[in-house]
């Protein structure tokens, strides 16, 4: 496996690197966390970041599999359209914003705007979630296993939001709706592949109460 240390080393050049390095064998980054925007792009390949990441950590992926070992900063997978991007440990403001595919994975928690204008993304946070979580939501799936903050799924408009916890407040035009076996089976296959203890029937699902949000 292939080692790049980012320690005194600009964006440019780190991914630089990865570029030239992703070649079907995974590539290990250390010393990232001043790095904003590592792994931009990506359509093939894995990356795994030793430590925390900065912001924007996988922006616009579109196929790689980048894994964060520790903390992310803002901004996690923004833009993404296909790949898998992994963070074990917590993420800050803005994880998830305006994807149009792929999977991104908190094994902690997630802050305030995670998921906003998801666009067909899937995404699944292990702890809990900030405010304003899901708020524009238009398409996809949003998996929360623990607590929400305030105006969770603000504004809803199309996507599913399924969640175990508890909620501070839920936003406008959002609706509880019903389990279905489908849900139950889809939420069972996403916990079997990435290997999530959880029960599907303990969540709840939230849809969207209209098609125009902004009339009500």
């Amino acid at each position: 496996m292939k080692i790049i240390d980012g320690k005194n080393k600009d964006l440019k050049t780190v991914n630089t690197a990865l570029k030239e390095s992703v070649n079907g064998v995974p590539v290990t980054v250390k010393n990232a966390a001043h790095l904003h925007g590592l792994a931009a792009g990506f359509k093939h390949g894995e990356v795994i970041i030793q430590g925390d990441a900065g912001d924007y950590v996988g922006v616009l992926n579109a196929g790689a599999v980048i894994r964060v070992k520790a903390n992310a900063a803002r901004y996690v997978a923004d833009n993404m359209t296909a790949g898998t991007v992994i963070i074990e440990g917590n993420t800050d403001y803005g994880t998830g914003q305006y994807c149009y595919g792929g999977v991104v994975i908190i094994h902690g928690n997630s802050g305030s705007f995670t998921a906003t204008m998801n666009k067909g993304a899937t995404i699944i946070v292990h702890g809990d979630v900030g405010d304003e979580v899901g708020t524009y939501m238009l398409k996809g799936d949003l998996i929360v296993l623990g607590n929400a903050g305030e105006n969770f799924a603000n504004y809803l408009i199309h996507g599913n939001i399924y969640i175990r916890g508890q909620w501070k407040s839920i936003g406008h035009n959002t609706k509880i709706s019903p389990l279905t076996d489908e849900d139950k089976a889809k939420l069972r296959a996403y916990f079997e592949t990435y290997q999530i203890e959880a029960e599907p029937a303990a969540f709840k699902k939230i849809v969207a109460a209209s098609e125009k949000p902004f009339y009500h």
